[in-house]
């Protein structure tokens, strides 16, 4: 997806038509099309002006795929087990250096022994109630509790409750190769 297939995305969403842009532009309808068809790049002046003929920020028009909003619904998410005590882990998406999972963690279950990666997370106890330990530190949390800690020291966790724990972390990696 090029610049002007957002441009072309942005004045379908917005009801426009190519000729109503021009209007707002006072560039041809013959320009905008080679524009909506990548066949032709426009200068930045020239980007700024139909931006702000489609109340966009310029900004967005020039992102690529890849780094647009991204949509994954709760049938399309991207699951794994983990560990033999099988914690169930949904994969709720990342940009760039950040990713966040959602960790199902039945009664009793753990991460079996304490584990190391890159990496810096932040953990949010949804349900259930959870005990973390990384070095001389620990915690017995519970639900509406959080905590941190960088991964690459060795750290631990348990479902010490009798239900299911939900934990949903987020991981800051340094490159996004790391992830």
């Amino acid at each position: 997806m090029g610049i002007g297939c957002n441009i072309r995305a942005a004045r379908k969403r917005k009801n426009l038509s190519i000729q109503q842009i021009c209007e707002r532009t006072g560039l041809s309808q013959g320009f905008m099309s080679q524009v909506e068809n990548n066949k032709t790049s426009p200068s930045i002046a020239t980007l700024d002006s139909i931006a702000n003929a489609l109340k966009v920020p310029l900004a967005f028009l020039l992102l690529k795929e890849e780094e647009r909003m991204q949509v994954i619904r709760k049938d399309e998410r991207r699951k794994t087990v983990y560990g033999k005590s099988n914690l169930q882990v949904d994969h709720l998406g990342g940009q760039g250096n950040v990713k966040m999972m959602l960790v199902d963690m039945p009664p009793g279950s753990s991460t079996e022994e304490e584990h190391a990666h890159a990496g810096d997370e932040i953990h949010y106890i949804l349900e259930g109630t959870v005990y973390v330990e990384q070095g001389e530190d620990s915690a017995t949390l519970e639900a509406g509790d959080s905590f941190s800690w960088r991964a690459a020291i060795p750290h631990y966790a348990k479902n010490v409750g009798a239900s299911n724990a939900r934990v949903l972390i987020s991981v800051f990696l340094e490159a996004e190769n790391d992830a």
